[in-house]
């Protein structure tokens, strides 16, 4: 610590270079955040319609299940004939695959651990570690 009173600086000037210095910092910090923020959104962005997507094609895929369930029923009867069961069916199957591999896609594109500001919080962490080394230091 420097002992020697006349260092020719006030604690005024002290306190201003001090508030100066934090005021950086904190604008470093935020700048930070908000671009590591802007990346996170533009993936959501580019996943959201994709998730979209894969919502709409499984309630087709619902409806068509449903449709062809009915359409079994009806084939089941004496009466009925299995073209429009298989027809329901394959076209079900098919929405299906889609919706899963549309919803697949989109999961991975959300996934909480990648939506963290992880850039930011490592940084803030090694400043809590710096600032509690250098009061340690100082005392």
């Amino acid at each position: 610590m420097n002992s020697d009173v006349n260092n020719g600086r006030s604690i005024a000037s002290i306190l201003a270079d001090t508030k100066e210095e934090l005021k950086q910092f904190l604008a470093t910090r935020v700048s930070l955040f908000r671009a590591e923020l802007a990346e996170k959104g533009k993936r959501v962005k580019r996943a959201a319609p994709v998730a979209v997507a894969a919502v709409v094609l499984l309630i087709t895929a619902y409806a068509l299940f449903t449709l062809a369930l009915v359409a079994l029923v009806f084939a089941l009867l004496p009466a009925g004939a299995f073209t429009w069961f298989l027809a329901f069916l394959a076209v079900a199957v098919f929405w299906t695959i889609l919706g899963i591999a549309a919803l697949s896609y989109a999961k991975r594109a959300l996934a909480l651990k990648e939506l963290t500001p992880d850039r930011t919080i490592g940084v803030l962490k090694n400043d809590g570690v710096w600032i509690e080394s250098e009061v340690k230091h100082q005392i």
